[in-house]
């Protein structure tokens, strides 16, 4: 076999390789960049950004549990202004590729007022807008929970908006199919899927939740097979690109998931146990590609027999 092509285009947009971080697992980027030359990912999706500024959820926010962690951060941002005027141009320093701006409300106005902030900034690629958070009260999951109100979402943003939006949905619902046909319909450029499940540990010595928050997002290579199984329903339902994420922590999984129908696949928890863990997986596609006899991965996406 000759040189592999690992290049996918998401929405427009070319990427090197489809390997991503995923949001709240990579910061704003720099934290990373002093470890390892960034650039050599396809893009990473930054943390969760909300209007105003967010203090999170009380502490404890983490507990771990066989094969994955369960999370209840609560979108601990500074605001979109700050991460405007602050946290973007000390991100341009050391990443020179389109950025995916990911974006988390409390109500339909929010979500439109930030989004179209950020898509006047030039470094911003797309939009990936957070319908999804499980452990935020009031907020996020709550809008990605029904189609219409996932659809509302949608054509909110993209009425002030000019760059590719990406709803990302919630795996806590029974039907995520008639959600992302409905956020297609509604104007969407993209979709991805899944955000974290939801989870709980308690403490058999206080008989007390290990979380403050009681519950949390449960994310990790436990949760694998059912991101497999819901990229795979909702690629070959809708027309318009599918990012894939839940539990990859291997160049395999990642060719997986596009096997399932994804462009492009985010990696989370992994970052957290491993900060090397994208890089990694972006140095080992190649192997993989040949071992498998794949050439290019763009013709690969959604080949599943």
């Amino acid at each position: 076999m000759g040189k592999v092509n690992t290049k996918v285009t998401l929405c427009g947009i070319e990427l090197d390789n489809p390997v991503v971080p995923a949001s709240g697992t990579f910061g704003y980027g720099y934290e990373f960049a002093e470890l390892y030359d960034i650039n050599c990912l396809g893009t990473f999706s930054f943390k969760g950004t909300t209007k105003d500024p967010r203090f999170g959820n009380p502490t404890p926010r983490i507990a771990e549990c066989t094969a994955g962690m369960i999370n209840a951060v609560g979108l601990q941002n500074p605001g979109v202004d700050k991460v405007i005027s602050e946290e973007l141009p000390r991100l341009a320093k050391c990443f020179h590729k389109p950025v995916m701006a990911n974006v988390s409300g409390f109500s339909v106005e929010d979500y439109a007022y930030t989004c179209e902030k950020l898509d006047k900034e030039a470094q911003v690629g797309w939009l990936e807008v957070n319908v999804s958070c499980p452990n935020v009260h009031g907020g996020g999951m709550s809008f990605g929970t029904s189609p219409e109100a996932a659809a509302e979402v949608t054509k909110a943003v993209k009425k002030v908006t000019t760059k590719p939006v990406i709803i990302k949905l919630s795996p806590n619902v029974t039907d995520i199919v008639s959600i992302a046909k409905a956020c297609e319909e509604a104007g969407a450029d993209g979709i991805s899927l899944i955000n974290t499940m939801l989870g709980m540990r308690i403490d058999l010595r206080t008989r007390k939740p290990v979380i403050a928050n009681k519950m949390g997002g449960f994310s990790g290579s436990a949760i694998f097979p059912v991101a497999v199984r819901m990229v795979y329903q909702v690629a070959h339902a809708v027309k318009i690109p599918v990012v894939g994420m839940g539990g990859v922590s291997t160049a395999e999984d990642v060719i997986e998931m596009m096997l399932a129908g994804a462009t492009a696949v985010e990696v989370g928890a992994a970052n957290l146990v491993n900060p090397y863990a994208c890089r990694d997986i972006v140095a080992d596609l190649p192997r993989v590609m040949e071992k498998y006899r794949i050439e290019s991965l763009s013709e690969f996406i959604g080949g599943v027999q």
